[in-house]
């Protein structure tokens, strides 16, 4: 048997994470990939590029400790490969290229910029195979701060996939207008309305957790009657309330509203009654891709 310890790392608009994998190959074995450890930090890069088109000193040093502490952790753990990627925030900062060369200098943590479609190439690499039936169809949906993937699996295959601008952290600034809703409307009844079968599944923070709130087992999947009547309830309450009485983290209380309107409205549109949520997204994604590149 051998052990090896992976790392992802994923620089989002709403938060950044590092999850480490053991990933033990024994022979006449599948692989099997276990979970070690993840860390998340709250640094919303989403706020500055979104407004003001760059990341702030502030949120650049904050990002710099960040990495030097990922890359103490990995040096513990024992990673012998990582892979760190940035999102719509970093993409998008006039800045991005030169505090990417400089956490580079500073903690030795080489990122890479990835666009839509290569993050939702990532995403499929991950045990979406395990749900995934040949005899129906499925809209994978991945929302993040500043933008959410869609992936249409189609007889157990990728039909299309895009990216648009409507993202969490977005949505809170009011920088998604009806224009661009529409658009989006219009793409999923192009692309999935009318196919058999039909149904969602959900990666993202936000989502795994309103799938935790709604007391379903592990594998059991959301209800479209259940999400909508939660984002109403949510919407009822204030921000101190969805914290208090709710036991939300605060960069957690305020996104979780967005990112259900997300998929409410999706599943609307195109008439899915139920939402699956495997727990997965980037980083899991990240951990494939790395093992499967050294093979």
């Amino acid at each position: 048997m051998i052990v090896r310890k992976y790392a992802a790392i994923d620089i989002g608009s709403n938060a950044i994470r590092l999850l480490t994998h053991n990933v033990i190959e024994e022979e006449g074995k599948e692989t099997l990939f276990r979970k070690s450890a993840l860390v998340r930090l709250p640094i919303r890069l989403g706020e500055d590029v979104f407004k003001n088109g760059t990341i702030s000193k502030r949120n650049e040093e904050r990002l710099l400790s960040a990495m030097k502490a990922f890359q103490l952790l990995m040096e513990v753990h024992g990673v012998e490969k990582y892979m760190a990627c940035a999102t719509s925030a970093m993409r998008e900062a006039d800045n991005g290229q030169v505090v990417i060369d400089n956490i580079l200098e500073a903690s030795g943590v080489k990122i890479q910029l990835i666009d839509g479609e290569k993050e939702a190439s990532i995403i499929a690499s991950t045990d979406l195979k395990n749900l995934i039936r040949k005899d129906e169809t499925y809209l994978y949906i991945d929302v993040g701060g500043g933008s959410t993937e869609f992936t249409v699996f189609s007889e157990g295959k990728i039909k299309i996939s895009e990216s648009f601008k409507i993202g969490t952290v977005r949505l809170l600034n009011g920088m998604v207008d009806e224009e661009m809703w529409n658009e989006l409307e219009l793409w999923l009844k192009k692309h999935v309305k009318g196919l058999p079968n039909l149904s969602i599944i959900g990666s993202g923070g936000n989502i795994n957790k309103l799938h935790k709130m709604s007391g379903r087992k592990e594998g059991e999947s959301l209800s479209y009657i259940w999400l909508r009547a939660q984002y109403h309830f949510l919407s009822s309450l204030t921000f101190e309330e969805r914290v208090s009485e709710l036991g939300l983290n605060p960069d957690r209380a305020d996104v979780i509203i967005p990112a259900t309107e997300i998929f409410v409205s999706s599943a609307k549109w195109i008439g899915a009654k139920k939402i699956h949520v495997p727990k997965i997204g980037l980083s899991d994604g990240i951990i494939k891709t790395l093992y499967y590149a050294k093979k």
